[in-house]
């Protein structure tokens, strides 16, 4: 077949292609595209069926002006090694390989891949409250449904749904949140919440803290057993003292008892077994 009966060929299937474009759209690119395949410079005759082939490909990505450019897909994250779930009524606590901890609630899970110190990627079902250890040169992501939190600061919940609702409260430091497909940060201060359900981000602002206020030592006992799960026993000579306090509400619980340890000059002593706490 000579070059004119070839060109004509190819012309052909060139158009044959293109039914969804208009005429002049149709010959712009044709005669773009036969400028520069078809060149004064001798080369290897090709058969024209792989030249059909081509044109077929170079028209879908015309028609739909990919050129190769399309948004890179959003992270995944890798395959997860480990799965850790909270199949019991209460709080489980885990202690994470960069020595992060979590305080993962009934009917959660998280999951992480290896080597996890060095990437410090996790995966949340459920509801769970972080406590981070600080690495700047590993960020500590937190993917849950459609949002990453990215830890900059300590501590924070994040909560999930089976209706892609997302919360995630700030109690120390900072985070910044993101989410898939879209280019907007929030970075959360502490006592910030930011929350994501039906495609709308929302930061508003919550009460990390609880206070008491002149209130006695049993209220705080009922507190710390309700929030925490252990029996506060203090002696029987200080259960009507009155004390005035403000804790996060996130607090770590031997903080609390070192500071009431402190307050009261009362030693303590903390029974895993049975759960409970001795002021004495």
């Amino acid at each position: 077949m000579d070059k004119k009966n070839l060109d004509d060929e190819f012309e052909k299937i060139w158009n044959e292609k293109s039914t969804s474009h208009s005429d002049s759209i149709k010959e712009a690119s044709w005669q773009e595209f036969h400028s520069k395949t078809f060149t004064a410079k001798k080369r290897k005759l090709i058969p024209w069926r792989y030249y059909a082939a081509a044109s077929v490909l170079l028209f879908v990505l015309i028609g739909t002006g990919i050129y190769l450019r399309t948004k890179p897909a959003t992270e995944t994250i890798i395959l997860a090694e480990t799965v850790i779930e909270n199949t019991t009524s209460k709080i489980k606590y885990v202690d994470l390989p960069d020595n992060s901890t979590v305080a993962l609630s009934p009917d959660s899970k998280i999951s992480y891949g290896p080597h996890f110190a060095l990437n410090r990627k996790i995966e949340v079902a459920g509801a769970a409250y972080f406590k981070v250890t600080k690495d700047k040169k590993h960020p500590f992501q937190v993917f849950c449904n459609e949002t990453t939190t990215t830890v900059l600061g300590t501590s924070f919940t994040v909560k999930g749904s089976d209706k892609k609702e997302v919360t995630v409260e700030l109690f120390e430091g900072s985070v910044q949140m993101n989410v898939a497909g879209q280019d907007q940060k929030w970075i959360l201060k502490p006592g910030e919440k930011f929350t994501y359900r039906n495609q709308i981000a929302a930061v508003t602002e919550f009460n990390r803290f609880t206070d008491f206020d002149n209130e006695k030592l049993n209220i705080v006992s009922t507190y710390i057993e309700q929030n925490y799960g252990y029996k506060v026993v203090f002696p029987e000579n200080y259960k009507d003292q009155k004390i005035t306090i403000r804790i996060n509400k996130k607090e770590d619980l031997k903080t609390i008892v070192a500071l009431l340890s402190e307050m009261y000059n009362l030693n303590f002593e903390i029974n895993e077994n049975l759960k409970q706490i001795t002021f004495q």
